[in-house]
């Protein structure tokens, strides 16, 4: 058994990673700024309210070395999405740069041989998947922070893995610039009218699959850095609507916006290698399961 610190733990991507943890027997202590277990509640249930928590914020030096005290690897997810570090460019390099030094330096401090960080498929334009060339401040802070992962094992030993993930959907995907297919899930299940807010193609990777690899890399042993893409299938949003309506026939759901700025075909990077075997969800299957989700919570309500 291991114990795993996840930064940001209390988002619906960390919920899924701490489902997985705890499904092989680890334990997970979450660092988090908010107290708020409603996310988790949604995709863990009652466990929720047992999960070890530490409130904090991931730019504080001391804090996050303290949080990392007596763990035996890290998932490191705080950050701040596309449209916050636009608005608010020294901030977002705060929370999603040196916050990612923090977690190494405590890493370091604290003996703890790896760590699993979130990148971002945004560490691409919107011209070439397989190349890295970011166009956004949030893209850029990514980028930086996989250099900064091949220093730590260059200067100090430190292993890690960089996820790429492209467009993360499904269950608790509330936020964000790419939130619209989960969203427009949960508003056709409520019948509420909802409108995607981007056109064209895009990758989607269903969160369970992104949450598997995640684990995987936090308790999985091995050597040296390394960054993947966690990709699934390119579908443009009239097809992502088809596949809602598939499971809800009477959803009114639109689309408008620009595209979103990076490629929408990410070159696949294999890390079955290194991580093992991992789940691929199709997108209709995807969606049936977000669909499932929220017709549960509703019932329940």
């Amino acid at each position: 058994m291991k114990r795993i610190l996840i930064t940001g733990g209390g988002g619906f991507l960390g919920g899924w990673i701490l489902r997985a943890l705890t499904k092989e027997g680890h334990e997970a202590r979450i660092f988090d700024r908010s107290t708020d277990r409603r996310v988790l509640r949604e995709i863990v249930g009652q466990r929720a309210d047992k999960i070890e928590w530490v409130q904090g914020d991931v730019t504080d030096t001391a804090a996050v070395a303290e949080a990392a005290r007596g763990c035996d690897s890290i998932i490191h997810l705080a950050a701040l999405l596309t449209p916050a570090c636009k608005a608010d460019p020294i901030l977002g390099a705060k929370v999603n740069l040196i916050g990612t030094l923090n977690v190494f330096e405590a890493a370091k401090g604290n003996g703890i041989p790896r760590v699993a960080y979130a990148s971002s498929a945004a560490v691409f334009g919107p011209d070439d998947g397989a190349r890295p060339d970011p166009v956004t401040l949030y893209g850029a802070f990514k980028l930086a922070c996989e250099g900064s992962a091949r220093a730590y094992w260059s200067d100090e030993g430190i292993a890690s893995v960089g996820m790429r993930p492209t467009v993360v959907y499904g269950p608790g995907r509330e936020i964000g610039l790419t939130a619209g297919p989960t969203i427009a899930c949960r508003e056709a299940v409520a019948g509420r009218p909802y409108t995607i807010g981007y056109s064209g193609p895009q990758d989607l990777v269903f969160v369970g699959d992104a949450a598997a690899a995640f684990a995987a890399a936090a308790i999985q042993p091995f050597d040296g850095v390394h960054a993947f893409s966690l990709t699934g299938r390119t579908a443009d949003v009239p097809e992502i609507i088809e596949a809602i309506k598939a499971e809800v026939p009477a959803a009114d759901i639109r689309f408008d916006g620009a595209p979103v700025p990076m490629a929408a075909e990410i070159a696949v990077t294999p890390y079955e290698d290194l991580l093992g075997p991992m789940p691929r969800t199709s997108l209709r299957d995807g969606i049936a399961l977000t669909v499932a989700h929220y017709r549960a919570l509703a019932e329940a309500a």
